[in-house]
């Protein structure tokens, strides 16, 4: 298959590009520069070039190719719900141009971003083999950005180690390798309107992640207070005293994924990904 992979140069959408080339697919990466072009045609990709705004290109990557990946989001939390609409845009975009193609169209799954999942859903009954991928709150690997790192420098700033309450609270994870093959698969025979999970670790408590990062920093892992939870973690506080697994049904939704696609994660899981150093070199 050729695939338009939007978000083509980060984090996940790198790994996904990687995954795609090495299965024997072709891949056109959306990508805003020549810097960051160069790791695109280093994985051997073709670019085009442009961004979220530009729909006319969006289209156009679309259309010529055999299925589409989108992974691009723009991630301004000073304007989320203006972050949400320019990717409903997109959507709509690329959709419009796959009307009654029959081919893949994977999209991820964004906090409060409901009406984009129901958009991209309702591709199934337009002629779309469309999915949407939820991924584990961490996805966790070399180059990782997200919740964990946060926590890993806050702890350095406060001096220990925190989890809320008795920290049982879980968090699932996937490793970004695991999830680029979810996506691989989704692409390839994921039926029209599944939703899909990526979870490599279903639930890890939050006390096991304090507890690693702990010891590789040699400072304590203690509790705070569910009231103290926003003003030492600011806004991952909410986040952090979720028990996440059992608030998305994270065990079950995670066994459909796998039967459905023969999905089975292998790379390390988050705390042995930890106990390996990168995250504190």
């Amino acid at each position: 298959m050729h695939v338009f992979v939007t978000g083509a140069t980060g984090y996940i959408g790198s790994a996904v590009v990687r995954e795609l080339t090495g299965a024997g697919h072709t891949v056109t990466g959306l990508c805003r520069s020549e810097e960051k072009a160069a790791g695109l045609k280093a994985a051997g990709a073709e670019v085009l070039y442009g961004t979220l705004k530009d729909l006319d290109t969006l289209r156009s990557g679309a259309a010529a190719a055999d299925g589409v990946i989108h992974l691009a989001f723009t991630n301004d939390f000073s304007d989320f719900e203006g972050a949400l609409a320019l990717d409903l845009g997109a959507v709509e975009a690329m959709g419009a141009v796959l009307e009654g193609s029959g081919k893949p169209y994977i999209t991820t799954a964004h906090a409060n971003g409901h009406a984009i999942d129901a958009a991209v859903i309702a591709m199934a009954e337009r002629g779309i083999r469309a999915s949407v991928v939820s991924l584990a709150p961490s996805v966790h690997g070399e180059g990782d950005r997200g919740f964990v790192p946060m926590m890993i420098r806050i702890a350095r700033e406060k001096g220990f180690a925190a989890y809320i309450g008795d920290g049982t609270n879980r968090w699932p994870a996937v490793h970004r390798l695991d999830a680029a093959v979810l996506y691989r698969l989704a692409l390839e025979s994921a039926p029209a309107g599944s939703r899909l999970l990526g979870a490599g670790d279903e639930g890890i408590p939050l006390r096991g992640i304090a507890a690693v990062i702990g010891r590789q920093l040699s400072v304590l892992a203690a509790s705070i207070t569910p009231e103290e939870a926003a003003d030492h973690f600011g806004f991952l506080g909410a986040i952090a005293a979720f028990d996440i697994t059992s608030l998305y049904n994270t065990a079950q939704a995670s066994a459909a994924t796998r039967e459905l696609l023969g999905w089975q994660p292998v790379q390390p899981g988050l705390i042995d990904d930890l106990e390996a150093g990168h995250y504190f070199a």
